[in-house]
Order: C-alpha cells, then structure tokens, then sequence
C-alpha cells in the first residue's frame, strides 16, 4: 500500500510540472475539431504519457532503493 501511496503522490507532482500535457488534452477535445490544432492533441498526449512514466521510474527507483537499504541492513557485515 505504501508503494500506491509514493506513486500517487509522485503522479500528482509530475502533473503539476507538466499541467500543459492534460490542458492541451482538454482544449482539444473542447473545441470544434479543427486541423490548425491537431498540434496539441499529439504534445498533449506526448506530455501527459511521460509525466506517467516519470513517475512509475521514480516509484520504482525508490521502492529499489528501499529494498536495497533493507537487504543490507538484514545481510551480516562481512567487514
């Protein structure tokens, strides 16, 4: 549950970086199709699908680095 928690948190601040991915997203599909704006569904989507996946490798790069800390503190010092 804490792994959920990280990555919820972690998606709501990358949102927050890149807010204009989801905006572009939302004017789009808000006015009439026109072809003059077909720009901003593709950066929308491109900012958006990668505000994602910035925060699944942040969430898996800390749990990793959890679990390292952990392993280590369990294993006996060889030293």
């Amino acid at each position: 549950m804490s792994t959920l928690r990280l990555y919820l948190r972690l998606q709501a601040m990358t949102f927050v970086f890149g807010i204009v991915g989801p905006i572009f997203l939302f004017i789009y599909f808000s006015i009439q199709p026109d072809p003059t704006v077909r720009w901003m569904y593709w950066w929308g989507l491109l900012i958006t699908v990668t505000d994602i996946l910035v925060a699944l490798y942040l969430t898996d790069s800390m749990t990793a680095r959890a679990r390292d800390d952990t392993a280590r503190q369990r294993s006996p010092s060889d030293s």
